[in-house]
């Protein structure tokens, strides 16, 4: 595919770009890296002037603390990350406020937690917050409130919150800045006939099988969930790169032409509140259905209960639930019409025995098609 195909930074609209603790953080000063922050600052600047409302989604609060903590050694419990990231959050604000006042820019700040993008009345509120903030000319600098996430209720990673983000913004340009130029074949720095990937058209099991395990250090992302935030943005009509983040000015380097990888976004993209079922990041249950139904699923139907084979988890009816095949591919997000004990009763039965099986009137379907997103 040639490189006409690529988007540019100058067309975008709007922009998120990610930002990771490696690269905002200088290790061995336990401090921001003050010169590539400006430098991020110019290209922000630079993004406005042409018109681009930018979102800025940056880690790095509890790798700033650690050290004035003593929390240097090792893996921190829970707590531990908690107190540092109440402590780092405030000099990481400040020096995202420093850099950008520098031009002319007022910063925001906004922490979020998995709740504020899976609970659908939370996700509208903060999606509101953001686009005021947008209209009136703010950078929003947005992190994960690590302060109060648990170790089962969090993003875990910023790559996937920059993806919904991007999709609560509406923007057309999600960047991750990364210690890599993009995505390869396999890992280059092992494997010597890796070769890049300037633009991937669709995610295909063959390109989401690219991601690896995550790498050690302050990150707790990698390939892998950059490729699962490409999923969420992609489907959301957002194109998506991977870029070198390490130099100076590295908006500026991505618009001149610099090395990444593109992930083009779906034509096809899904409506708000279906871009926000196919971008949930906690289903609370799974239901697995039999070939035919996987078919008709395809198609853009409803899913029945005659096409359920196995109900799994304890879910509340309207919650998000997995759809998979009997080989354990997720085929589909879907918000559930039963709860778990009511979808297990009715899982293989024909839609009209329903009402005899519970002994109520109920809906003909486990999931309405209305409710359900295929992946």
């Amino acid at each position: 595919m040639s490189d006409a195909t690529c988007p540019s930074l100058a067309q975008a609209k709007r922009l998120v770009i990610k930002i990771g603790s490696a690269l905002v953080v200088d290790p061995e000063q336990a401090a921001p890296r003050q010169a590539w922050l400006a430098s991020v600052a110019e290209d922000i600047a630079m993004l406005r002037r042409q018109g681009t409302a930018v979102s800025v989604v940056s880690s790095g609060a509890i790798a700033l603390a650690r050290h004035s903590l003593g929390l240097t050694n090792g893996a921190l419990r829970l707590s531990e990350k908690q107190a540092a990231a109440a402590v780092g959050q405030i000099r990481l604000a400040q020096a995202w406020s420093n850099a950008l006042s520098a031009q002319g820019l007022t910063a925001a700040q906004l922490l979020l937690t998995p709740d504020d993008t899976e609970d659908r009345r939370r996700y509208l509120n903060a999606r509101a917050t953001l686009t005021t903030l947008l209209d009136l000319g703010c950078i929003p600098v947005i992190n994960e409130n690590d302060t109060i996430a648990t170790a089962e209720i969090r993003f875990g990673d910023n790559d996937r919150l920059a993806a919904r983000v991007a999709q609560m913004t509406e923007a057309d340009q999600l960047v991750l800045l990364s210690d890599i130029d993009g995505l390869y074949t396999a890992d280059p720095r092992t494997d010597p006939n890796a070769h890049h990937l300037p633009v991937i058209e669709n995610l295909t099991p063959e390109i989401e099988a690219m991601g690896g395990e995550p790498p050690p250090g302050y990150s707790s992302g990698g390939m892998r969930t950059k490729l699962l935030a490409a999923g969420i943005a992609t489907r959301s009509g957002c194109a998506m790169a991977i870029a070198l983040g390490k130099t100076l000015n590295p908006l500026r380097a991505l618009m001149d032409g610099a090395r990444c990888s593109w992930f083009l976004p779906q034509a096809n993209a899904h409506t708000a509140r279906k871009q926000w079922i196919a971008g949930s990041l906690n289903p609370v249950g799974e239901i697995v259905v039999d070939p035919g139904a996987e078919n008709a699923l395809q198609h853009g139907s409803s899913l029945l209960p005659a096409g359920v084979v196995e109900v799994r988890g304890a879910f509340s009816q309207g919650d998000l639930v997995d759809v998979l095949n009997t080989a354990g591919r997720v085929l589909a997000h879907g918000l559930a019409a039963y709860d778990a004990d009511d979808a297990r009763r009715i899982a293989g039965h024909q839609s009209t025995e329903v009402a005899d099986i519970l002994g109520r009137s109920g809906r003909d379907v486990l999931i309405h098609r209305d409710d359900l997103v295929v992946l």
